[in-house]
């Protein structure tokens, strides 16, 4: 997807945010923040965005199945305004699958799905108005 026109914005406009459904206990509030940090190092290095604008949304506990199993899973959604494309998200499912299947969480990257969605500036919200003005 193209970027073109999102050198003109601010970075605050180059917002992107990334929201983690899951059925697995992601530990008290120390180990989510911990978390929550390595996720947006993650977000940040692999889109190319300054990590003071990216938005973490960590919904754990979750009443959920996969292929009829409560086994661990996880689905996830990045938004971001530009910056999606094959390249980024290969490197955003590298790293964010590693965080989660890793230890203590143990999802396997089999249970999760990630979307990626390239949010035009006219439908993003920020600080009462759009990106679009």
């Amino acid at each position: 997807t193209s970027t073109e026109g999102l050198e003109r914005l601010p970075a605050r406009a180059k917002m992107p945010s990334l929201t983690i459904n899951t059925n697995v206990d992601l530990g008290p509030p120390d180990a989510k923040k911990d978390l929550m940090t390595k996720l947006t190092q993650v977000i940040a290095t692999s889109l190319g965005k300054p990590d003071s604008y990216v938005a973490i949304h960590l919904n754990d506990k979750q009443a959920m199945m996969w292929g009829g199993s409560d086994e661990g899973c996880a689905l996830m959604t990045v938004a971001s305004l530009g910056a999606i494309n094959l390249k980024n998200n290969k490197k955003v499912v590298e790293g964010v699958y590693t965080l989660l299947s890793d230890a203590p969480y143990g999802i396997k990257p089999d249970r999760m799905y990630c979307e990626f969605r390239d949010v035009s500036r006219e439908n993003m919200g920020y600080n009462g108005a759009t990106f679009a003005g």
